[in-house]
């Protein structure tokens, strides 16, 4: 799910780590204890104001591990203002209502309520757990973050300059530097191709005004999705959803984003830098999650890349040659662009013998499609696994956001498995075929990479063997 795959996290800040640690104890205990039986029923719940929620009640442990998410995230970003929804996901819990920023983190250690916010590059998110006893509190102090947020200037700061120094960082690693080489390439000037966080310049420029306008037309009812899991009842969360949300403006003012075209045409960027690996990351065009063949795709790329240890590209790059300790593919779904990425480091005198390598795993792939074998083990693996994604409530509050804003049905847990295991072998190998185009495949390379070079075209042997 697309949501699995993003990797840029809201910014963090300095702690009492010890007094936060001995507050929220009991909280995380619980949380990590929190395994409710393998099978659940998910309600959706209505509001008397209008407000719709999946929930999960169980009432084994005293919590309530609720996730939510607004449509529009960093892809929304003005492109003079890029890392927009960031900065606002790294300000919300730095005071509100009357409360400074002290005096908010304050009462949140005191009963003990995780309180976090993030933005991606399609969505607005937002994390809450609380033990039962705080449960009417904890909505109050999450009403006030999304409705009174104070962005007064000294936490600004200090956030900004978090941001900043992330950034700083970001600049100087060898993979952050290829992703962002590798998004250029496939989306060119496409909001998805910006970086979440912003530059150095963008956030620099973003004032306490720009923040509240994002809230302002970010944060409204039509635009929201809920999932709750927990000690709560159906009648209670109704209550509690019109308390906090329902002050809301009712429509969203965030704009439209434009379909992305993803680059067919391969090419390969060498971005130098003086380190003792080249760190490569490759993909092509790949599939949205709303597309028929989605779930063959992600069967497929399984067996290809995302198996881990038991995946061709492990077994071809790593284990017969140590070209590589990781390398990996995955198809990544975003609302306007489906992209199919991977990655690999390896020592800059071998890069060009791990590019061919990739480029001739993925052109079988493409030609022969997986054995049997593979297809039999890689659904038996992904159906079995799939429970572990639901043996804590902040796990199944989590999953029930992702179904949801993926659009595919309260019964898709129920249902989920078997599309696995109706996923036939010529499936997989028509899907492979149609998706995987080694000619259209994009590199982007940082380091020193050895008999690599920018824009190269294709070699001529990389569909044999």
């Amino acid at each position: 799910m697309s949501h699995t795959a993003a990797r840029f996290n809201a910014p963090t800040r300095p702690r009492l780590a010890s007094r936060w640690a001995a507050a929220c104890a009991v909280l995380v205990a619980l949380v990590a204890l929190a395994a409710p039986a393998q099978a659940f029923e998910i309600q959706e719940v209505r509001s008397p104001g209008g407000i719709t929620a999946w929930l999960v009640q169980d009432d084994t442990v005293p919590i309530v591990a609720m996730d939510f998410a607004f449509d529009g995230g960093a892809a929304a970003d003005p492109e003079d203002k890029a890392g927009l929804a960031n900065f606002l996901s790294g300000m919300l819990d730095e005071g509100a209502g009357d409360m400074t920023s002290e005096a908010f983190q304050n009462r949140l250690e005191e009963l003990a309520v995780k309180l976090s916010f993030n933005a991606d590059r399609d969505n607005f998110s937002g994390s809450l757990q609380t033990l039962s006893r705080n449960r009417d509190e904890a909505f109050v102090l999450l009403r006030l973050a999304l409705t009174e947020p104070r962005f007064d200037a000294q936490p600004l700061e200090r956030v900004r300059n978090q941001i900043l120094v992330g950034l700083k960082r970001a600049a100087e690693d060898p993979h952050q530097i290829a992703n962002a080489a590798w998004m250029r390439q496939a989306l060119g000037d496409h909001p998805y191709a910006r970086d979440p966080d912003g530059t150095q310049d963008t956030v620099a420029a973003i004032s306490a005004d720009d923040l509240g306008a994002l809230a302002g037309r970010l944060f409204a009812r039509d635009a929201l999705t809920v999932a709750v899991v927990g000690d709560i009842d159906a009648a209670t969360l109704g209550r509690l959803l019109d308390e906090t949300f329902g002050a809301l403006p009712e429509t969203s003012g965030m704009p439209e984003i434009a379909e992305a075209t993803v680059s067919d045409e391969g090419a390969v960027e060498v971005v130098n830098r003086d380190i003792p690996q080249s760190v490569i990351q490759f993909g092509a065009r790949g599939l949205k999650r709303d597309d028929p063949d989605f779930v063959p795709a992600y069967v497929m790329n399984f067996v290809l890349g995302g198996g881990g240890f038991g995946s061709r590209l492990i077994e071809e790059v790593r284990e017969k040659r140590g070209l590589s300790y990781s390398v990996f593919s995955y198809i990544y779904p975003l609302d306007h662009a489906g992209l199919f990425v991977g990655g690999a480091a390896t020592r800059n005198d071998r890069a060009r013998e791990t590019i061919d390598i990739l480029r001739k795993e993925i052109a079988r792939m493409a030609k022969d499609g997986p054995s049997e074998t593979e297809l039999e083990e890689a659904k038996t693996y992904l159906t079995g696994s799939y429970p572990l994604r639901f043996d804590t409530n902040t796990k199944i509050a989590g999953e029930l956001l992702g179904i949801q804003l993926e659009e595919l049905g309260i019964d898709y847990v129920e249902n989920r498995n078997a599309m696995i295991e109706a996923v036939t072998i010529d499936d997989v190998r028509r899907v492979a075929r149609e998706l995987l185009k080694p000619d259209a495949l994009i590199f982007s390379v940082v380091g020193q990479p050895q008999g690599v070079t920018s824009s190269e075209p294709e070699p001529a042997d990389a569909t044999k063997g």
